[in-house]
């Protein structure tokens, strides 16, 4: 389960006379069988002799650096012991009264290491030369029972670095993991500090988040620690409203389609999510017709124009049900027509990305929900937006002579173009997933036609909606928001960059690009808050309204409601008492003598309905002496109520 290229690492550091071993979330994974992400490699080597080893290695980072090393087409990342250690030195001196007893020296080296992990599960070390698994921290017993611990104190885990809280969630959601009590209390009340992340390392999170095929239950983290409406807004906003309309999530349906072909050990380029997003925004934006997706979509999957339509008018004679996105269906199109509208959609899905790389286009598409919050984040790089754009071109400019000249012809996908994000393999997975998601579309509509639940994935679904506040209700919004108006002031395509610009140069380009000036996203912020209030303002004067012309209606329900429960407690009473007389009538004979009460005597007295204190005249005339003093105390009358909680558990 060890990649050939780093056990290569593992075996020149050791043959070096160094200690190496496998360390963090890769040997969580492999204790859990799973395939990692990654493999990270350790060393007592320093930087300088670890590069020395290697012939294609360079070293990389300033606050904490780590060497890179390129080999047999792989990229392992080695970092080394006295690095760490000459970082945390202050650290080390306040957790000195920690150390285990009978570390020895190799010992203490791996457990000053462990103190400085995010989580107990990413704190093992793994030596493959002797099979020894070294754990300080309990972490092999949280795995055991798949529950996520931070290392040291939640609170002061996430404070210190902020992106451990998006790390979590994505631990979480990839291998379903629990979540202890104080981490996920402590990342309820830190969610806010993500707003201050920076944005290159948002980027890289939302992408292990979203390319390595958990992106559906990524997403339901997120919504549930409310991060999804501060790093997503949009998407936010539409998940509650389709919750509260009970409506199928064709979003959601997408992203579950991905993450049926992508995985840890084949993940996609972010170009594959991000196209996407393009695609679901100008949906919802912008209506299509079912006929058109299904051509679009088809295109996409069979790379010719001829195939895709032959294909399109043969699979979509069925209702598809997916609202907002789908305005209606049409077969009457003529090939000139759809070719147009596929055309259109395309251009379309261009536009869109801006709103995931200007605030100003995010804050005009939050409009068409306007009592969703919106923070004004942005982090997708304008190169990963301006790359994913230029997928379509072809598409715009003459949509009937497209071909898609993918390197192989057969249906399997080649993962490893899909993941250095070439253009025609995320065409033409683009294309599958979106004719699976209108393939489950179709299934939707007909379990709408016989009064049954969305199924897929039912599952998700179901779980945001249980987890979901309530949301304002009784507003009516634009089924259309981009017309052509609006469209007019969408930014003009920019000029593509060279995808293969060094990673560094685009790291300060994409700083560059994003940098916003604070004032205009503050007056942005403004304008959107008073817009929500000023919808609110109207709809408290509707619900006023409404509460005064439906004031009688409410008072007739509330005496109705008033009568039932009086007659529910008339008849509990009347069950109480008659328990209450049956014991009394067994205690009564219990007392008599037999001699002393005829028969006709104990059926008058059991018919009659005796209350308390004559009750206890009865047994003082009729107990026998043993009893007298028991008699005499007479208990406190009972009130009648509901049953305390605590009662049950004495």
């Amino acid at each position: 389960m060890i990649s050939i290229p780093s056990w290569t690492v593992l075996s020149i550091l050791h043959k070096g006379g160094f200690e190496a071993y496998l360390v963090g979330g890769c040997v969580r994974d492999l204790v859990l069988k799973r395939i990692p992400k990654d493999f990270d490699v350790i060393t007592t080597a320093d930087l300088k002799q670890i590069k020395k080893k290697f012939n294609h290695a360079v070293i990389v980072g300033r606050r904490f650096p780590i060497c890179r090393v390129h080999i047999k087409g792989s990229v392992i990342e080695v970092s080394s012991f006295n690095t760490v250690a000459k970082h945390d030195e202050d650290k080390e001196r306040a957790l000195s009264f920690l150390v285990p007893n009978g570390c020895d020296e190799k010992d203490l080296i791996r457990w000053r290491n462990s103190r400085n992990r995010d989580f107990t599960i990413n704190s093992l070390f793994f030596d493959p030369f002797t099979c020894n698994i070294y754990d300080y921290n309990n972490g092999l017993s949280d795995l055991k029972s798949l529950e996520l611990r931070t290392l040291i104190p939640a609170h002061v885990s996430f404070q210190e670095d902020c992106a451990r809280i998006l790390r979590g969630l994505r631990i979480t959601a990839r291998l379903g993991l629990s979540i202890s009590n104080d981490t996920e209390s402590a990342m309820h009340d830190l969610s806010a500090s993500i707003e201050g992340l920076d944005k290159f390392r948002l980027m890289l999170e939302m992408n292990y988040m979203l390319s390595y095929g958990a992106a559906v239950s990524s997403i339901y983290l997120l919504q549930r620690f409310n991060l999804l409406n501060l790093v997503l807004p949009f998407q936010a906003a539409y998940i509650n409203q389709q919750i509260s309309a009970k409506n199928s999530m064709m979003l959601m349906k997408l992203f579950f389609n991905m993450d049926k072909l992508v995985s840890c050990d084949r993940p996609a380029d972010s170009h594959l999510w991000v196209g996407l997003l393009m695609f679901h925004l100008a949906l919802v934006n912008n209506p299509q017709d079912a006929h058109v997706v299904w051509t679009f979509a088809s295109v996409l999957y069979h790379g010719k124009w001829k195939e895709g339509v032959e294909f399109a008018r043969e699979h979509s004679k069925v209702e598809v049900k997916f609202i907002p996105e789908i305005s209606g269906f049409s077969e009457t199109k003529s090939d000139e027509d759809l070719a147009k509208e596929v055309a259109q959609l395309a251009s379309l899905m261009q536009d869109s990305v801006w709103a995931l790389t200007d605030t100003s286009i995010l804050f005009e598409s939050m409009s068409r929900y306007p009592f969703s919050p919106c923070s004004g984040l942005v982090f997708v790089p304008k190169k990963t937006a301006q790359d994913t754009a230029k997928i379509f071109d072809l598409m715009v400019e003459d949509t009937r002579s497209f071909i898609n000249r993918r390197r192989r012809e057969n249906p399997e996908i080649n993962y490893y173009l899909l993941g250095k994000g070439d253009p025609c393999e995320t065409r033409y997975v683009l294309g599958k997933i979106i004719l699976e998601t209108m393939k489950a579309g179709i299934g939707d509509a007909k379990e709408t036609a016989n009064g049954a639940k969305d199924l897929q994935p039912m599952g998700t679904e179901e779980v945001l909606a249980n987890n979901q506040l309530s949301l304002k209700k009784g507003k009516k919004r634009d089924p259309s928001f981009l017309n052509p108006e609006a469209k007019q002031g969408m930014p003009k395509k920019q000029k593509m960059v060279d995808r293969h610009q060094n990673p560094f140069e685009l790291y300060t380009a994409i700083k560059e690009q994003e940098v916003i000036a604070k004032e205009e996203v503050q007056d942005m912020v403004k304008k959107h808050w008073k817009l929500v209030k000023t919808y609110e303002l109207s709809k408290h004067e509707i619900n006023s309204v409404q509460r005064n012309i439906s004031k009688k209606e409410k008072g007739h329900v509330l005496n109705q409601e008033t009568t039932m429960i009086k007659e529910e407690t008339g008849k509990n009473n009347k069950e109480k008492k008659a328990k209450k007389h049956a014991k009394v009538v067994e205690k009564l004979k219990h007392h008599m003598s037999p001699h002393a009460v005829s028969e006709k005597q104990q059926m008058v007295v059991s018919k009659l309905k005796l209350n308390q204190d004559e009750i206890f005249e009865w047994e003082k005339l009729l107990g026998k002496e043993g009893r007298e003093e028991e008699v005499k105390e007479k208990p406190a009358k009972h009130k009648a109520g509901p049953t305390l909680l605590s009662s049950l558990f004495k």
